[in-house]
């Protein structure tokens, strides 16, 4: 993933496509902190479905700058902010954090449905080249990949904020203080660990080939998306 992403027309429409994926995601957070009783998110308009109300200094634009220094893909994110004490019990904030991914896993489902060889729209075992086949590939890829990103147990990310409600005050201290270091932190690792990057894809492939979609297949449109390449 440390090639420079082609600035294609099918990288703008997997750009596009990854920042309407990012609105559902932050609105998914939004809408069941709602139901969990922050009503502040509403008057923050982040149930507007507006793309600027989910724009984040670090997610949106300073992480996206630092991939693409890297060479790798400047994919941005976003964030909204949960006034969390509005929240009624620890269940609920639990599952404002779990929202975001489980957004991300429907998309996949319905992106794989499309694509699904059962379904017999397209035939992703072939040497498919329609650009629109390549696209929804590339996507159900990335919605996964965000799925499984998203749910490392390490804060910023959603996974640490599913488990942080049943932790202790001081852990939960500790966690705060090290704030958007954790990203750093999961940068470093996945570059120095050995292994992590293969095992991380590896649970992918499992994944994507229990629903019935050739990993392989799914890859290369990823990559051909992504990068140009069937590589």
């Amino acid at each position: 993933m440390l090639a420079l992403a082609p600035l294609t027309p099918l990288f703008g429409a997997v750009l596009i496509c990854w920042i309407f994926s990012v609105c559902i995601h932050e609105f998914a957070h939004a809408l069941v902190a709602y139901w969990g009783g922050d009503r502040s998110v509403k008057d923050k308009g982040y149930l507007r479905f507006d793309i600027l109300s989910y724009v984040h200094p670090v997610t949106s634009i300073l992480v996206p700058i630092v991939f693409l220094a890297m060479g790798g893909l400047p994919l941005p994110g976003g964030a909204v902010y949960i006034e969390r004490n509005r929240l009624r019990g620890r269940h609920w904030e639990a599952a404002v954090s779990a929202a975001g991914p489980a957004s991300n896993f429907v998309l996949f489902l319905i992106l794989a449905a499309v694509i699904h060889p059962s379904m017999g729209i397209v035939d992703v075992a072939a040497n498919e080249t329609r650009v629109w086949v390549t696209l929804l590939g590339a996507m159900t890829t990335l919605q996964l990949f965000a799925v499984f990103f998203n749910l490392i147990p390490i804060p910023p990310l959603d996974g640490f904020g599913i488990i942080e409600p049943y932790l202790s005050y001081d852990v939960r201290e500790k966690a705060r203080r090290l704030g958007w270091g954790g990203l750093v932190v999961i940068f470093l690792l996945f570059a120095s660990v050995p292994g992590l990057m293969d095992g991380f894809m590896d649970l992918v492939d499992v994944v994507m080939t229990s629903f019935g979609l050739p990993f392989e297949r799914t890859w290369r449109f990823y990559n051909i998306a992504l990068f140009g390449s069937s590589e």
